[in-house]
């Protein structure tokens, strides 16, 4: 018997076969069929030799790959250095109780969180019902006439406010005024956000807006304000309407239960934050912002927005509406940048509003706000002054004690608001007990003498502590939805049955190119959970948050490593913010070095949409250089445009490897001729999954990169968000990276504000990526890239004789992805590329990304994640398609009534007594064998976007659709 010992052992219970799906010897036949002895050998044919990472990639104490079990221990004994007291900080964040139906079927369900955003609405119904829920909610509370289907956050959310109403407003001016009790984190983003577009913030006394005199474009409010007054803003808001102004107001949803809604009073935009219907404190974030306005203002309307229309068959169906990637369509003329939402925490609110219901809701509000009037009455009776007189959950105390006030309270477990020297806040939410209230009146008549208070007899007196004017009278959540599924049982059916409509990586594999859908493992997402991580308000004291810091700063680290950068911010909480603040880091720089004038954005036609539309957020120009005829960079056109603008060069954004799928190998060259002008080189890291521990581009030319944590670093898309845009900077750069000085957060003096409303942004999930390094090790996250490419080269060669690869490199090579050119089928047959993907969910898999970057194409990135055997059932379906389309070339099948024109078929088409198709049922729902076994039905058949948008409808459905 052959001896093993224990470090052999040990080695086998490693995470990375786990996470890696191709076994050796499947591996070993993949590349037979390309026809290399060896994976490296097949990385050294693809990867440029000039960039080529020559040694290990160095994680240091992460090199070696730690197992589950370990890594969890680990960062658990990390976690535990934070201090989980309750917070009464408030500050736009709360305590909530999250349900446990909701926190069991929908944030740690994989079903949820690992299902991608919804572009292909017909696998997608689950969710973009429960979004619709979502717009629903955000319509009735705030009283407006459309919302969407969610913002990053409150401040990002206000930003995109103040630039849609200078769009659609016509005023001229182009200030805009904040008034002073807006949350301070809102403030600094938009002040971030105002200066390179030439607006100029300004600040207004809450109390003084209705007398406002100078010419301004905006204003806006906050309704409960910071430190809990609740104004009377409707003849301040007539008075700005009469001159020309637009009016955005930041509110609390809860407190809108009680309080009559801004729509009602004039407002134009609403902005706020869904946090504290049931999702976690989680030192800042994911959490879900929102937008909602006028009903004429929808086609400006930044972000996502979902919409009823019908399917091919007449049915309901719900579809992603109106500016749908507009990014990719409009670039620098995009009105956002914003391309995601944060869907998996709007999902969690959305569902919050269902469980709970209108009356539900109302409880919760007024009994947080009789909690608080009873506080308020005990502490007067102590004889503190309140600087409000009016409040819905939060009260300041005037104090010449705060320092001890705060010390006593966090002795006793709490946190309370650090205003200033002579003031302390408190804002109470849905976990407010009355032993919170002894122990708070504890700490406040400590030294008094005094008896506690009798709480029955305080309540019973106490009565609204707001404006009687401001009691809301209209109703709101009327339609069933909200009033069906309150016990729990019910609740759990209906989560259920909205995931049964959807396609997630639980299901299947889903093969988006440019995406990197890979596996979220479990033992990543556990901690997430975890009351050290979820339960932490962001602005708590130094001591209580250091294991997060601790993490935090581990995880920038081994960032750094990966990238070959010197520095990271963790702050940008989407792809898309990661373009902002690098391109904001760039402009900073310029300025330091007395070159400000620098304005010129360089950009490939190959480019995201989102390349453009954030440099025109900055304030640059774009300048868009050409490629080749293989789908490269073309180098003489972009030098030629570089000495052309050399005097204002700002930077050139290039994906690398390409948007096309390959390894362009002049990408060192280009790097070189954007220096040589004086150009910053930003490196979008979309493409980061083909070359971690391969390449690094902090190493071969990039001075900044962002990455996308819901990519390459296992963060799940959560059904469109939540995601992560860290960026990775030279060391030139790294005192430009993003503060938070509002909140006490200052990396650096000279670095920019605040990109997002928390210092470090999606701080709850960044343990995700923590996990995955920590699991995989050095050694670990070089296989999963060279998998990844390698399964990417197995699909294409397998597919090539059916489907033309557009663009290769070597010996017919490509990176991590490859695009299947099918319009000289669709030239040939009608046949389309959205024919192909509709077809596709017939087989149980969604979609490869439709059109682009080149229109009439699929781009399919299949990483490493996926064993063969999904590789090949997904090849399999691919081949039999292509056999499909060649019968309607043949005439066997008819050119619009075929399996593909027709795809996706529903049972109910497929059972119906009625069949009309000269191609037969068996066709239609078994297209393979193996489906008789294992079969996804599509919940309705081809959505109809046209009549969608021509009747847009973004709310529940009728009510008469249920009676």
């Amino acid at each position: 018997m052959t001896r093993t010992s224990i470090s052999q052992l040990e080695a086998r219970d490693s995470f990375i076969p786990r996470h890696i799906g191709p076994s050796a010897a499947e591996q070993q036949a993949m590349l037979d069929t390309l026809g290399y002895a060896s994976r490296a050998a097949l990385i050294d044919a693809i990867v440029p030799a000039g960039i080529r990472k020559k040694s290990k990639l160095e994680l240091g104490q992460f090199y070696d790959p730690m197992p589950e079990e370990a890594a969890l221990a680990k960062l658990k004994g990390i976690a535990s250095k934070n201090k989980v007291l309750k917070s009464f900080i408030g500050q736009g964040y709360y305590g909530t109780h999250t349900p446990k139906v909701i926190l069991r079927n929908i944030f740690e369900n994989p079903a949820w969180y690992t299902a991608y955003t919804p572009y292909q609405p017909e696998i997608s119904q689950g969710r973009l019902e429960a979004i619709l829920n979502f717009q629903q909610v955000l319509t009735d509370l705030t009283g407006m006439g459309i919302a969407n289907s969610s913002m990053l956050d409150e401040g990002t959310a206000a930003a995109e406010a103040m630039t849609l109403i200078q769009r659609v407003g016509k005023s001229a001016s182009n200030v805009f005024y904040v008034a002073d009790d807006v949350l301070p984190q809102t403030r600094e983003v938009i002040e971030t956000r105002a200066k390179p577009l030439d607006i100029e913030v300004r600040t207004i006394k809450a109390e003084d807006v209705g007398s406002l005199n100078e010419s301004c474009f905006g204003v806006l409010l906050q309704y409960p304000g910071v430190n809990g007054e609740v104004r009377d803003y409707r003849a301040a808001v007539e008075r700005l309407h009469a001159a020309g102004a637009m009016v955005v107001v930041a509110a609390d949803l809860l407190a809108l239960t009680l309080l009559t809604p801004p729509g009602e009073w004039g407002a134009d935009v609403v902005v706020g934050n869904s946090q504290r219907f049931g999702v976690p404190l989680g030192f800042g974030g994911p959490h879900a912002g929102y937008l909602a306005t006028r009903d004429e203002y929808k086609r400006s309307m930044p972000g996502r927005l979902v919409g009823v229309t019908v399917d091919s068959q007449g049915n309901q169906a719900y579809r992603l509406a109106l500016q749908t990637r507009e990014q990719h369509i409009r670039r620098e003329k995009a009105t956002s940048n914003i391309c995601t939402a944060q869907v998996l925490l709007a999902v969690m609110a959305s569902m919050y509003a269902v469980y709970h219901g209108p009356e539900g809701l109302k409880r919760i509000a007024e009994r947080v706000h009789r909690y608080t009037a009873v506080l308020a009455t005990n502490l007067e009776q102590l004889g503190y002054t309140l600087a409000n007189q009016t409040f819905f959950d939060t009260i300041t105390v005037v104090t010449d004690r705060a320092a001890q006030l705060h010390a006593a309270a966090v002795a006793k477990g709490y946190n309370l608001r650090h205003i200033d020297a002579g003031q302390v806040g408190i804002s109470l939410d849905e976990t407010t007990t009355r032993e919170d209230l002894a122990a708070l009146w504890s700490v406040f008549a400590e030294g008094s003498g005094k008896s506690a208070p009798d709480f029955d007899a305080i309540e019973a007196a106490v009565e609204t502590e707001f404006p009687k004017a401001l009691c809301r009278t209209s109703a709101y959540l009327t339609h069933p939805t909200f009033h069906r599924y309150h016990a729990e049982h019910e609740m759990l059916r209906y989560l259920r049955a909205l995931a049964d409509k959807d396609l997630a990586l639980d299901r299947t594999m889903i093969p988006l190119g440019s995406c990197t859908m890979k596996l979220n493992a479990t033992s990543e997402m556990i901690p997430v959970t975890w009351p050290e991580f979820s339960s932490i308000h962001p602005l708590v004291p130094g001591d209580q948050s250091v294991g997060y810091r601790e993490m935090i700063d581990q995880l920038e680290q081994m960032l750094c490593a990966v990238t070959g950068y010197a520095a990271v911010s963790l702050q940008p909480n989407a792809g898309s913010q990661g373009e902002y603040a690098g391109l904001l880091v760039i402009q900073k720089y310029h300025q330091a070095r007395g070159e400000g004038h620098r304005n010129i954005c360089l950009i490939p036609s190959s480019a995201h949409g989102t390349n453009p539309a954030s440099a025109s957020m900055v304030g640059m120009k774009v300048v868009v250089t050409a490629c080749d005829e293989n789908g490269n960079v073309d180098l003489g056109d972009l030098r030629a445009k570089a000495e052309q603008y050399s005097n204002d060069l700002a930077c050139v954004m290039v994906t690398y490897p390409s948007t096309h799928g390959v390894f362009e190998e002049g990408i060192q060259e280009l790097c070189e001729i954007v220096h040589s002008h004086g150009g910053q080189v930003y490196i979008d890291g979309a493409n980061m999954n083909a070359l971690v521990g391969v390449a690094a581009p902090g190493s071969f030319g990039g001075d900044v990169s962002h990455l996308n944590l819901h990519k390459t670093f296992c963060i799940p898309h959560g059904g469109g968000g939540p995601g992560v845009g860290p960026i990775g900077v030279g060391a030139h750069l790294a005192q430009f990276l993003p503060n938070q000085r509002s909140t006490g957060y200052e990396r650096s003096a000279t670095g920019i504000g605040a990109v997002s409303a928390a210092a470090y942004g999606s701080a709850s999930i960044l343990p995700i990526s923590w996990m995955y390094i920590a699991m995989m090790g050095g050694q670990g996250l070089t296989e999963a890239t060279e998998t990844a490419i390698l399964n990417a080269n197995y699909i294409a060669r397998r597919l090539a004789p059916h489907y033309p690869v557009l663009y290769t490199g070597h010996d017919g090579l490509v990176a991590h992805e490859c695009i299947l050119d099918l319009r000289p089928l669709t030239d040939e047959t009608g046949i389309s590329n959205e024919d192909v993907a509709k077809r596709l969910m017939d087989f149980g898999f969604h979609a490869p990304t439709m059109s682009f970057p080149v229109p009439g194409t699929l781009m399919i990135e299949p990483t490493e994640s996926e064993s063969k055997a999904e590789l090949d059932r997904f090849i399999e379906a691919m081949i039999t398609i292509h056999a499909e389309i060649e019968k309607v070339k043949r005439g066997e099948y008819d050119k619009m009534d075929n399996p593909l024109k027709g795809a996706p078929h529903t049972a109910e088409v497929v059972t119906a007594d009625d069949w009309k198709h000269t191609y037969s049922r068996e066709v239609a729902a078994f297209p393979v064998a193996s489906l008789r076994k294992k079969k996804y039905w599509p919940p309705v058949g081809r959505a109809d976007n046209v009549y969608g948008d021509r009747n847009l409808f973004c709310g529940c459905a009728p009510i008469e659709d249920y009676e």
